[in-house]
């Protein structure tokens, strides 16, 4: 399993990140590589639940995630085991009016794209597809 950690400064009130991140259909909009999302709805905490279309090395993968924890301008923990298995880990801190965002991401890569030289190169991909989306975060909220 790959993991990667991440943090951005944003200069947004917490409240604006969090309630914008909450929305999981606005996830295409800064995560480049994250097609569509639907289907969205909610689950048994009343917390979102939704589908997804991802591309990874070349390759598209839907699948389906789960929040399975949730702290209101917080924390935010998503699960997803169709499609692409992942976990993510989203912390939002308010930082002297600006937000600190910190993500940690783990994730298996699909087996249709496993080999060993293959599996690097996604990784770095990876890697800054999640510094792009915290990056695109950070122009949608303060723009």
């Amino acid at each position: 399993m790959f993991e990667i950690k991440k943090s951005v400064v944003i200069d947004a009130p917490l409240v604006k990140v969090c309630e914008y991140m909450k929305d999981p259909s606005n996830l295409p909009e800064i995560w480049p590589s994250m097609v569509a999302v639907k289907n969205v709805r909610s689950n048994s905490n009343g917390w979102p639940i939704y589908e997804w279309v991802y591309k990874m090395g070349g390759m598209t993968f839907q699948g389906e995630s789960d929040t399975i924890k949730y702290v209101e301008n917080s924390h935010v923990t998503t699960e997803s085991t169709k499609g692409i298995q992942s976990h993510f880990e989203f912390d939002y801190k308010y930082n002297n009016g600006k937000t600190e965002v910190d993500m940690l991401a783990q994730y298996t890569i699909p087996i249709p794209l496993i080999k060993n030289v293959a599996e690097q190169i996604i990784g770095k991909l990876n890697e800054h597809e999640a510094e792009t989306m915290l990056a695109n975060l950070k122009v949608r909220m303060e723009g």
